[in-house]
């Protein structure tokens, strides 16, 4: 699936000029091979040794899309200083107060003008009608903030430049969780606005034994009564359990009945499954998990970010569509070592919109290097999606790629020294890495990792086009409805296995499905450990089910 050297199709060169003239105000590149030559130079830039040997083997894997660098580094590397390549940012409110809540809105509108994504916890924000302290008026609710953010999507959208996108999040167990969950058809959100539901083992657990759930919040300097109830629970923004006050209880079954039919209609809120993140995350003794990103492949801290690229797997197929094709697994090793060297320099030649994303960028270094074309490449080599026979490749493609990845980062700290958040001993704790081979395990202890993560299996259509119409990331193709929820369930878990940030699961059912349907997907999706899940109906008349697809970051 080679491109021509000089021909664009009309989606690349649509795709270029788009971002060419309206991102960074320039001309449109006269092709594909002009591009790559930018992006290679620039990144290029971060090598101190031999920088034109770097260059040449960067370009080389861009050559023929055999790797996608995330939308911002294939838009802004090599255009001029002070150019943001991080495809997101994880932003909070600091408290629920005019510096707290505007202050976020501030970072947020500078990362989406500079082109990122933006992931946000609300959770810190106090419950409608209740009081700091005495004598001070209600706070209005974690809700009433919502459409500033679709204000600033929609005033940064009217400039020349082209905003990224947001995820707002709240946890299940806040107070208003319920009016979070119902009010979409009033507070209807700007296309690249999104919700994200932040849903607990405990919570999930309640629904299967239809108990009772708390909504609570934390305690601090608010009057306690007689009547007062009091739990402990750890809450965005500390590591270990404070005091909540009880605000009231609800049938979890029953604000689980609210949240299905909230994605029934309108593919949203995607679950993010918060206590898998935690548990799985190679810096569970440096950092909380409060957001999951636009693009829903990224767990984050506030303060968080990541540069991310996908390796397009129909490049590695030899002898495609015949009795004996195969996979080119030496070159998809070579592609991946210099993928995830290119993501590391990429942090190196990057603005940040403010100080603190600097600082917290560069303290952890975190990539996502992931896959797309999955599906493409499986009908190359013959294999039906979701076969045995395509789960079990696709475990093996991200075992090889997962491992060659952490080698590598692990090589480049040998050269460069590791991230600075590194611990030698908790790090050699973390379950990805304990998953690793021996011999490998042994190195990262010896010589630490230049990236605190490496993998992230995003679902980018944009850059999929660009490439000439993969399918996208590991989904199945638009054109093969026969694919059940199960198994989109089960490629997920595959890949998900060797993923150390996230892989983005978008269910796909059709328009009929029923509501308990999207419940059981859900359900399972927490079972298998996935880390996020949203069920997507078949466009249908009266739904919004179709919103990722109209959504250009496609995230």
């Amino acid at each position: 699936m080679k491109a021509p050297e000089q021909e664009q199709s009309p989606s690349q060169a649509i795709w270029q000029a788009h971002y060419q003239a309206h991102v960074h105000g320039q001309t449109p590149e006269p092709s594909i091979e002009a591009t790559w030559d930018r992006v290679a130079l620039a990144v290029s830039v971060a090598e101190t040794r031999q920088p034109d040997i770097w260059r040449e083997r960067f370009r080389s894997i861009l050559q023929d899309f055999r790797f996608l660098p995330g939308s911002q580094i294939l838009a802004g590397a090599g255009t001029g200083p002070g150019v943001s390549l991080s495809d997101c940012y994880g932003i909070a409110p600091t408290d629920d107060s005019v510096n707290g809540v505007f202050g976020a809105l501030r970072e947020s509108a500078l990362a989406m003008q500079a082109g990122s994504g933006v992931a946000l916890d609300f959770s810190r924000l106090r419950p409608r009608g209740s009081y700091a302290m005495k004598g001070t008026p209600p706070a209005t609710g974690a809700l009433s903030y919502m459409p500033l953010w679709r204000e600033a999507a929609e005033i940064l959208q009217g400039t020349d430049a082209i905003s990224g996108s947001a995820s707002i999040g709240l946890r299940c167990d806040h107070p208003d969780i319920e009016s979070y969950v119902d009010a979409y058809a009033e507070h209807y959100l700007h296309p690249v606005v999104h919700r994200a539901v932040f849903v607990s083992d405990a919570f999930m657990q309640a629904v299967d034994k239809a108990a009772d759930w708390l909504l609570v919040f934390p305690l601090n300097a608010q009057t306690l009564t007689t009547a007062s109830e009091v739990c402990e629970r750890v809450w965005a923004g500390s590591s270990g359990p404070q005091p909540c006050l009880v605000y009231r209880h609800v049938a979890a079954s029953s604000l689980w009945a609210r949240m299905l039919q909230d994605e029934y209609a309108h593919a949203s809120p995607r679950m993010a499954f918060m206590d898998t993140m935690q548990s799985t995350n190679n810096l569970w003794y440096a950092e909380q998990i409060s957001v999951n990103s636009p693009c829903s492949s990224v767990p984050l801290p506030v303060g968080g970010a990541c540069n991310r690229g996908a390796i397009n797997l129909t490049c590695f197929v030899q002898q495609p569509f015949s009795p004996h094709p195969r996979v080119d697994w030496a070159a998809l090793r070579s592609v991946t070592t210099v993928a995830i060297r290119f993501l590391d320099d990429a942090y190196d030649i990057s603005a940040y919109p403010f100080k603190a994303l600097n600082n917290t960028a560069h303290s952890t270094r975190r990539l996502g290097l992931g896959i797309t074309g999955l599906d493409s490449m499986l009908a190359m080599l013959g294999l039906h999606y979701g076969s045995q026979s395509s789960l079990d490749l696709a475990d093996q493609l991200m075992q090889v790629i997962r491992d060659t990845a952490y080698q590598t980062s692990m090589e480049i700290a040998r050269e460069k020294g590791p991230f600075p958040a590194f611990d030698r001993v908790k790090h050699a704790a973390s379950p990805m890495v304990l998953n690793l081979p021996h011999e490998l395990q042994d190195a990262i202890a010896s010589h630490g990792m230049r990236n605190s993560h490496v993998m992230a299996v995003a679902s980018d259509v944009r850059l999929d086009q660009l490439a000439r119409g993969l399918s996208h990331g590991i989904e199945p193709l638009a054109e093969k409805p026969e694919v059940g929820a199960d198994v989109q369930l089960e490629m997920a878990a595959a890949v998900q296995r060797h993923v150390d940030n996230a892989v983005a699961v978008n269910i796909r059912v059709p328009a009929a499905a029923a509501c308990a349907e999207v419940g059981r997907i859900l359900r399972k999706a927490w079972q298998l450990r996935l880390k996020n899940c949203r069920v997507v109906r078949a466009n249908h008349s009266g739904t919004l089910a179709a919103a990722r697809d109209t959504d250009p970051m496609r995230q």
